[in-house]
């Protein structure tokens, strides 16, 4: 349906029209084959490799951009959370009409499916989906209660600019001030990790990596 958004060695880069990271792009190239993995499997542990992660945050805060490169880190499946949106709500979005809870019921419900299927068979899954609202999150923790949010924030403006340089992407700049206004920031017991999108993606998923790790 679309293909998927990479980060280049140098920085923000996109393959294709997914580009979720909103940003000029830096690389057309996705990262050479085992970049992370070379380096980083001899020392991943089980709960890194059997940890189911959700990579949250508004469009344009870089979900897909770090979300692929960390599934590359850990050597498991990537799930794009956009793709699993009906056709419908894609042309909403494209039109610039913000959704609303019933529109993501069903993609949160089919999110939540595959988060199950993994949790079942003990494997790995880094899944891309903005996650916007605590009743949201809930639906997918009741899928996977384990599941570990990492929410992606920074600020507005640089996010805005990024957005403003996103090419083939169905979702318009003009719906960030909208999904700004509907993001609930994790509360503490929620226990997500929160990383600033000022940092470059490689910085992001060395972070991840690591704490997945403790």
């Amino acid at each position: 349906m679309f293909a998927a958004c990479y980060v280049g060695a140098a920085g923000w880069g996109r393959k294709g029209a997914r580009d979720d990271s909103g940003r000029a792009a830096a690389s057309l190239d996705p990262p050479p084959a085992g970049l992370y993995l070379g380096s980083l499997m001899g020392d991943l542990s089980p709960n890194q490799t059997s940890q189911r992660v959700c990579v949250m945050g508004v469009s344009g805060a870089g979900k897909t951009a770090v979300g692929t490169r960390l599934a590359e880190a850990l050597g498991v499946p990537f799930l794009e959370g956009d793709e699993l949106h009906s056709v419908g709500n894609v042309r909403k979005m494209a039109q610039g009409t913000p959704l609303t809870d019933d529109d993501r019921r069903g993609w949160l419900a089919a999110i939540a499916r595959r988060l199950a299927q993994a949790r079942r068979a003990g494997s790995g899954l880094v899944v891309a989906c903005s996650a916007l609202k605590h009743a949201y999150r809930d639906v997918l923790r009741g899928a996977d209660p384990g599941l570990q949010f990492v929410h992606l924030t920074g600020d507005p403006a640089l996010i805005a600019q990024r957005m403003a340089h996103r090419v083939g992407h169905y979702m318009p700049a003009a719906l960030l001030q909208s999904q700004l206004a509907t993001l609930e920031a994790p509360a503490p017991e929620e226990l997500a990790w929160t990383l600033d999108v000022a940092d470059s993606p490689d910085a992001i998923v060395t972070r991840i990596v690591a704490r997945l790790a403790a």
